[in-house]
């Protein structure tokens, strides 16, 4: 009986690991099913997200069209059509190796494209596309403020060497670690999901620098110094473009996830939220303040909460995502009514007060709302100086080398046109054809 039972405990333990191991075997292909069935998701929504933001390049588009004079429509639609073109062999040629390189440092080393990447990995194309689209939207930024009497030959200089250089740098030393490369910002905790400041605050920065070194328009600023309003011909173009990009901000942030799961729907509710909030907060403030519900304030409104809420969307709650919409929306209103007619710097958009300073808002609000690390949860300080550093390097980084590059531009190929071709308009004479064939009303102004 003794040799019975020793002899079935041998077999036991002897085929128990097969018995194991053959289990495991079966659950394989279903484990490896499920890996490729979660990675086609990621790389489908990742895609869809991509395509979203691209068509925000028609948003801004129409919002920039639509907030300047006809006689520069041509010209507005060629720039976004072309920062895009150019900044997509930019940034495939060198800028994505810069920003997401394997020896990702100051500079990065990795260049040209995907080189290094074994043919077949999906998820590598998927994402270069992905980040192509952010890059065209820092370098599409600065193209309002510097609106109505840009040169064209200037507008292609700077469109490539924001998207081969400026942006990839800076963007390296916050989202190199999404790939393959690791910058210090994000080595130190710095939260910007989406682009608040990797985007928004460097396009505005560089548009800020911009707009300075090319000056007012014709008639801008009196004798006195005092601004004069210049109003855009088509509100209603306007208004289209920014319901595109509201729209388009469903894949810029649930998109920057990249990959398909649960929080999407959280994120798409947050962005919505400081949205709505900010036009909102806008609206009234310009009522308030102008007497009136000014309409190009509620769209910009709509707009900073928007950019405001890139950076924590992720990590605040609903509420908190309403407050910083409303306070993006109340900032932006003062921001533009500044640079107007304290700093004197003509921005016929308000691109810097909505992608500068509300994306400067967004990032150091994720240093007071974040639920996790936030001042108002419980987390101190030192997300918030974090944050702070890290809206300060983006400014240092973009402002100042915008204002070197730009100066550059405009003692070589020249950045600005001559008065004549302003008053006449850009689109007739850079482009040679008229947006509004027929319609056209030319003004001194």
């Amino acid at each position: 009986m003794k040799k019975k039972l020793l002899f079935l405990l041998f077999l036991a333990l002897t085929c128990a690991p097969a018995a194991l191991a053959s289990e495991t075997a079966e659950l394989d292909p279903i484990s490896a099913a499920k890996e490729e069935i979660q990675n086609n998701i990621n790389i489908v929504w990742t895609c869809v997200a991509a395509f979203l933001v691209f068509f925000m390049q028609a948003g801004f588009a129409m919002v920039e069209a639509g907030f300047t004079r006809a006689k520069n429509a041509v010209n507005i639609l060629m720039k976004n059509l072309m920062d895009f073109s150019i900044g997509s062999l930019a940034f495939f040629l060198v800028g994505f190796g810069l920003m997401f390189g394997t020896t990702n440092g100051l500079f990065g080393t990795t260049l040209f494209g995907l080189s290094g990447v074994e043919p077949g990995s999906d998820w590598n194309w998927t994402f270069l596309i992905f980040q192509t689209v952010f890059a065209a939207t820092a370098a599409t930024i600065v193209s309002g403020a510097m609106a109505e009497r840009t040169k064209f030959i200037g507008y292609l200089a700077y469109s490539v060497l924001i998207t081969l250089f400026i942006y990839p740098i800076f963007g390296s030393w916050a989202w190199g670690g999404l790939l393959d490369g690791g910058g210090w910002l994000e080595n130190l905790g710095f939260l910007d999901f989406a682009g608040s400041t990797v985007v928004h605050s460097v396009g505005g920065w560089l548009a800020l620098a911009g707009a300075i070194v090319l000056g007012p328009r014709v008639g801008k600023y009196g004798p006195d110094g005092k601004p004069k309003a210049i109003p855009g011909h088509n509100i209603t173009l306007a208004a289209l473009g920014v319901f595109i990009l509201w729209f388009g901000w469903f894949g810029f942030n649930p998109g920057s996830t990249t990959t398909g799961e649960g929080s999407i729907g959280y994120i798409a509710v947050t962005t919505n939220l400081a949205a709505a909030a900010g036009a909102i907060a806008a609206m009234f403030t310009a009522w308030i303040v102008m007497k009136k519900p000014d309409a190009s304030m509620a769209l910009n409104g709509a707009l900073a909460g928007l950019v405001s809420i890139t950076a924590p969307c992720d990590g605040v709650s609903p509420i908190g995502a309403i407050l910083i919409g409303l306070a993006g929306g109340i900032l932006v209103f003062f921001a533009v009514l500044f640079i107007d007619r304290v700093l004197k710097v003509d921005d016929p958009v308000g691109a810097v007060s909505v992608h500068g300073v509300c994306g400067a808002w967004g990032t150091l609000s994720c240093g007071l709302f974040n639920m996790e690390s936030g001042l108002f949860y419980g987390g101190g300080l030192k997300q918030l100086g974090v944050q702070t550093l890290g809206v300060g390097a983006a400014f240092v980084w973009a402002f100042g080398l915008g204002l070197l590059m730009f100066t550059v531009i405009k003692m070589t190929v020249g950045l600005r046109v001559s008065e004549e071709e302003e008053l006449k308009g850009l689109d007739i004479g850079e482009h040679g054809m008229e947006a509004y064939s027929g319609f056209q009303i030319f003004s001194t102004m």
